[in-house]
């Protein structure tokens, strides 16, 4: 029988330009890049050169700091170009795509019948380990750790977020079977959370399927983990989104890496929101090609919350994301926008300052303004109200900002993860940048405690 939560802390923030229910093949891009910056903490030591030719599930690069976890080509073509930062740091692998796809054959079999090694074995050379994330510290799983649960989220409360039962439709059989051969990789639970849409997923087997309602960020893998399995000193909880477990799943059924997955192209400022079957680390420019209404828009790979900015020209899919928000660029300036209630009709407000408390169900075009500056910040509560996972918000930012490794760990800092803190930045009048603050006291406790 299924265990039911309810996080009752948070907001809902409803956008105009919710993806439609229609999934159409995107143009296959010309070229396609794989890039480090999509795998925090890892350190890229490359496997190719310029000219080289690869197919797909090649080995591109490996983690330097642990050489089991490898990268692997998303399509058949050639690399053209390694694209490189400050002190030469890697910024991309790309690669010029055939008309047509070669894999390389990782072998057909029944997760069911193979033991933990050999399940991760097979994932790790096909690449696919790159999509088991860790708590605590955010970042790819070690597979040398032995996980005290998996974790898989069914649904995402992020405004414009996918429906992952649809975009799963006809992927019931691969989803299952990455279900399968996640069971195999640790001695406690596979928890698969659902909500109260009804789905597939709800029938899944081999895993404790517990019922989640809620506000945003009931969605959030980390604010489950909290609620249903909370994270103790030592241990390790593992996290995989629906659709990379479906990657998984077809790898064994398939015997073949095949990193596709359906995108929501979403958004105020795009011309027909829907769904797209799109390949990881394709380029933008084809698929976002007279989709876009104007040119005033912040393009979004990610959700609006926790997504990374990025432009039509030379720019490509994170490797993670399964949508792309467009919205309005926010560098206008509302007439008098300092006074309450002013055009309070068209501005969502997670406080009372605007009549949107009032029409809880109204959709909203909100733009990338701040409306104003970064400022001190003060105790109102407003972060607390946001803030399901059982910790100060505040103090725990406050102690990051410090650098007090003693006082990060008492507050909870092995508990959350940046997107845990996406809301906190979209109502906080201090206008802090609250997820990065706490992606650099990750950091801090990966290099002090490890």
């Amino acid at each position: 029988m299924s265990e039911d939560i309810r996080i009752k802390k948070g907001l809902t923030i409803k956008l105009k330009g919710k993806a439609e229910e229609t999934i159409s093949a995107a143009p296959r891009s010309g070229i396609f890049a794989i890039q480090p910056k999509d795998f925090h903490g890892v350190t890229p030591k490359l496997t190719v050169k310029v000219g080289a030719e690869v197919s797909v599930g090649d080995v591109l690069f490996y983690s330097k700091s642990n050489e089991q976890i490898k990268f692997t080509s998303p399509v058949s073509g050639t690399v053209t170009e390694i694209r490189r930062g400050a002190k030469r740091r890697i910024l991309a692998v790309v690669i010029e795509a055939k008309s047509e796809d070669q894999f390389k054959n990782f072998g057909k079999a029944d997760p069911l019948t193979l033991s933990k090694e050999e399940i991760q074995a097979k994932i790790l050379e096909s690449g696919c380990w790159s999509f088991v994330n860790q708590r605590p510290y955010d970042v790819i799983a070690n597979p040398e750790d032995e996980a005290k649960a998996i974790f898989v989220s069914s649904f995402d409360t992020a405004p414009l977020a996918p429906n992952y039962a649809f975009a799963l439709k006809g992927k019931e059989a691969a989803f299952q079977a990455g279900i399968n051969a996640l069971t195999k990789l640790t001695k406690g639970k596979v928890y698969l959370s659902v909500n109260e849409t009804a789905s597939f997923f709800s029938k899944t087997q081999n895993v404790e399927v517990v019922n989640v309602k809620g506000k945003h960020p009931a969605g959030n893998v980390g604010v489950q983990i909290s609620k249903i399995s909370p994270i103790n000193a030592g241990e390790r909880v593992w996290t995989v989104n629906p659709q990379d477990v479906a990657i998984i799943g077809e790898l064994f059924l398939s015997g073949e890496y095949k990193p596709n997955r359906v995108l929501a192209l979403a958004g105020s400022e795009v011309n027909a929101p829907q769904y797209y079957s799109v390949t990881a680390g394709q380029g933008l420019d084809s698929l976002l090609e007279n989709k876009i209404n104007k040119d005033n828009v912040r393009i979004i790979s990610g959700n609006v919350l926790t997504g990374d900015k990025v432009a039509t020209n030379g720019d490509f899919l994170g490797f993670y994301d399964n949508i792309i928000s467009v919205i309005p660029e926010g560098n206008t300036h509302r007439f008098m926008g300092w006074m309450p209630f002013v055009g309070s009709g068209s501005i969502h407000s997670a406080s009372k300052t605007s009549f949107s408390y009032l029409m809880p169900n109204k959709e909203y075009t909100l733009n990338t303004n701040l409306q104003g500056e970064e400022r001190a910040m003060v105790v109102t509560g407003e972060m607390e109200k946001v803030m399901p996972i059982d910790i100060f918000p505040m103090q725990l930012i406050k102690a990051v900002l410090a650098k007090d490794i003693e006082k990060m760990e008492n507050l909870g800092i092995y508990e959350v993860a940046p997107e845990d803190f996406a809301l906190v930045d979209y109502t906080s009048s201090s206008k802090i940048e609250a997820q990065t603050i706490i992606r650099e006291g990750l950091d801090i406790m990966i290099n002090e405690v490890g």
